[in-house]
């Protein structure tokens, strides 16, 4: 008998217990894993980092504010209480490229292991949470390798061993780790909006010979991105993305395509911005920064980026969804208040076109 199912079967972010991506550290004291984390972060200042601890605080008032303290640098400390809960954490963390874990209070997908003689017995107790170690480090290096460590892991010395001076070698290290999850990227090319203005489907019209949204196609196909069509309602071909958030134009688009696949960069482009070239979409994939929530096209003269030529990165998702929560559906206005890599470029390749009289003055000068 098949299984009853009663909730829709989403595709999910690939998360680690707390965080899209993570590692704990433990085997040492607090104090020591905190060093550690702060140098290694200094060296990973391009990225996006996050130190996930408990408090060490013993005598805690009871406290029904949680404090949001902003420094005018963009610094923020937060105190909150609460139980730990991983769908929250995973919100939280979600804009994150790598989250730190002290592994002595909670528990990560991933781990660093610290040989310190004086914390044996603390290893003992969390040998079973050591089941992905990425790396070991040794507080001395004459330190030898727990004999119950060998018993349960016979493999562990094979295991890429540093000294906790190494702060390079492990820095290094850690910047492997997070590369290794940097997602790919896939294409979305807007098509059969409604355009008033222009009488008839943008995505159809003809500037080089044949419609616009295959050249757009084209374009990213060319740079070895898959692409896909977003479309209002699908005609259930392989390339085509149906809207799942309905009526909410190009917004809605790029939310159904991250809700097809959210462990995915999406290339948006629109199909109205015929002077959009290879070199343009090249210049675009060169500079992106996959630690922003997305790398956007800005003309020089232009206030505010283009939305609709622009490389959303996954972690952009959530930040869309937090939006349309507020009741805002514009990709503009997400971009304007987000941390975003902006590439300047000049005006003339992104010129909207909406007008048959535009369209007829652009193909003269495409042509």
């Amino acid at each position: 008998m098949k299984k009853h199912n009663k909730h829709t079967n989403l595709e999910r972010r690939d998360n680690d217990n707390f965080a899209p991506n993570e590692i704990a550290i433990l085997g040492t004291n607090c104090g020591i894993i905190s060093d550690l984390v702060h140098k290694v972060s200094q060296n990973l200042s391009d990225y996006k980092l996050a130190y996930f601890d408990a408090s060490h605080a013993k005598d805690v008032v009871k406290n029904n504010l949680s404090e949001y303290v902003f420094h005018h640098q963009g610094n923020l400390q937060v105190t909150i209480s609460g139980d730990i809960n991983k769908f929250q954490q995973r919100l939280d963390f979600a804009g994150f490229d790598y989250v730190f874990i002290n592994g002595n209070h909670y528990q990560g997908a991933k781990q660093i292991l610290v040989l310190d003689e004086a914390k044996e017995a603390s290893v003992l107790k969390r040998l079973d949470q050591l089941d992905r170690i990425q790396f070991i480090i040794k507080l001395k290096s004459e330190t030898e390798y727990f004999p119950f460590l060998e018993e349960k892991y016979p493999q562990i010395k094979n295991i890429t061993c540093y000294t906790i001076n190494e702060v390079d070698k492990i820095t290094n290290h850690i910047h492997n780790l997070i590369q290794e999850k940097i997602a790919s990227v896939k294409g979305l090319v807007l098509v059969g909006g409604k355009s008033t203005r222009m009488g008839q489907d943008k995505s159809e019209l003809n500037y080089f010979g044949k419609p616009q949204k295959e050249v757009a196609k084209e374009l990213l196909e060319n740079n070895n991105i898959e692409t896909f069509y977003s479309v209002q309602k699908s005609s259930e071909k392989e390339d085509e993305i149906s809207d799942k958030f309905i009526n909410l134009g190009p917004f809605g688009g790029i939310c159904s395509a991250f809700q097809k696949d959210p462990n995915t960069a999406w290339f948006v482009l629109a199909t109205d911005v015929p002077f959009v070239d290879t070199a343009l979409i090249k210049l675009l994939l060169k500079h992106r920064n996959p630690s922003k929530a997305a790398t956007a096209i800005r003309g020089k003269g232009k206030d505010f980026p283009e939305p609709l030529i622009t490389i959303y990165e996954p972690k952009a998702y959530a930040i869309l969804l937090q939006y349309l929560a507020q009741g805002y559906s514009c990709p503009r206005k997400m971009l304007i208040n987000s941390d975003v890599e902006i590439v300047e470029i000049d005006d003339n390749y992104i010129r909207n076109i909406n007008t048959p009289e535009e369209f007829n003055e652009a193909k003269k000068e495409l042509n």
